[in-house]
């Protein structure tokens, strides 16, 4: 096979097998290049968040008993086998605070509060009004208004299209 100024000769069968692979290879990045998953990086905390696995510390502070307007909530040792129904609120007003857990609450990410569950839980919500479902995590601690279960973040309430409250369960994933 001899070199020219074109690289490869291509009346050799390698020269034409080689130019035919790359020319496949080119043409194969540049159409799963339009399937590539758009990464938000303003959302990335709560997405990571909500697709990580996370060790639960049971030490931790956020995850000892605590009292909110006199009563005392105790968190799960596990949230092995945990589901529930029950009414979902959303909160945004708190952009840029703390959560139960330190991270910075983000009101457009995936991640919601619950009073009981271990800090951090990955969580499937769904709405039962309309069957839609997510997966994200619970970094926070509430809602302490009676009858309610789960504070979402504005992003997952959006997710579920819930408006105002709506009925929800709640099942553990880790």
């Amino acid at each position: 096979m001899a070199i020219t100024g074109n690289f490869l000769a291509l009346r050799h069968p390698l020269g034409r097998a080689l130019l035919c692979s790359v020319r496949f290879g080119l043409g194969a990045v540049v159409l799963l290049s339009g399937c590539a998953t758009h990464v938000d990086h303003g959302k990335s905390m709560a997405r990571s968040e909500a697709t990580s696995r996370f060790t639960v510390r049971q030490g931790a502070a956020y995850n000892r008993a605590y009292r909110v307007k006199g009563r005392v909530y105790r968190p799960l040792a596990s949230a092995k086998g945990y589901r529930e129904r029950g009414i979902a609120s959303w909160y945004g007003e708190e952009s840029g605070r703390r959560t139960a857990m330190g991270t910075r609450f983000d009101p457009h990410g995936l991640s919601a509060a619950h009073r009981t569950l271990p800090l951090p839980t990955r969580v499937r919500v769904t709405n039962l009004g309309n069957r839609r479902s997510i997966i994200l995590v619970v970094n926070d601690r509430g809602p302490f208004i009676d009858g309610r279960l789960i504070d979402l973040s504005r992003g997952a309430a959006k997710a579920l299209r819930l408006n105002g409250l709506g009925r929800v369960e709640v099942e553990a994933l880790d």
